[in-house]
């Protein structure tokens, strides 16, 4: 794996309204844990979408281990976010299948082989602490353990990047802190994290190497 895992390199784009980004520059070794930390409307989940490439730079450009978002093809981009776990603030669950059967959803797109769906979905699992509710449906659980679904379905690919969303975003105080000691021990194992987020409250009580973003410029 090459020693820089993420770069953004003077990055700028405009949304048709107006607001995009402006100067954006972002570095990542394999295995770094990243707070990109604004407030709402900054530039986070834009600089997240520049990442698994949904959105695309018209100054600058993202590398992502060996993918430019100058030269990669349509056909890559799949390829790409197979490397990538991506947890949403707001869970994007299937309300219509269970824990189990959201998990391994995306073991199921890619082909991956019946038992090797079984035995990785419910690895996951374990990590979020969320065997013994495989087979529930998503109304079933708490907003806390929607979240922790979310991120097993994130991590069932063993990604070499998270980029984790607001994660704490809807949740109180307590189960926040929970979430963030699932990713920090995600993060032990090898895992490099990328996290956006608004709340210095959260930040301060699991200190990392901050990124702040306004108005659609990095800071520092």
């Amino acid at each position: 794996m090459p020693a820089t895992l993420l770069k953004l390199h003077n990055v700028r784009m405009r949304y048709p309204g107006g607001d995009g980004l402006e100067h954006v520059n972002l570095e990542m070794a394999p295995g770094d844990f990243v707070y990109l930390v604004g407030p709402t409307g900054a530039g986070k989940s834009t600089v997240l979408k520049m990442i698994y490439m949904q959105e695309f730079p018209t100054e600058g450009y993202v590398l992502v281990e060996n993918y430019n978002s100058m030269y990669i093809k349509n056909k890559e981009i799949p390829f790409l976010r197979r490397k990538l776990g991506i947890i949403f603030q707001d869970f994007k669950l299937f309300e219509d299948r269970d824990v189990f059967e959201n998990v391994a959803f995306s073991l199921r797109v890619i082909g991956e082989r019946r038992r090797d769906i079984k035995k990785k979905a419910l690895r996951a699992l374990a990590e979020v602490g969320l065997s013994h509710k495989s087979r529930k449906m998503i109304h079933e659980l708490s907003g806390g353990e929607q979240q922790r679904v979310s991120i097993a379905r994130a991590i069932v690919n063993e990604p070499i990047l998270l980029l984790a969303d607001e994660p704490t975003g809807n949740l109180d105080l307590k189960t926040a802190v929970e979430i963030m000691n699932i990713l920090e021990k995600l993060h032990a194992r090898g895992t490099a994290v990328l996290m956006a987020t608004h709340n210095y409250e959260i930040v301060n009580t699991t200190p990392r190497r901050l990124i702040s973003i306004k108005n659609g410029r990095t800071l520092n």
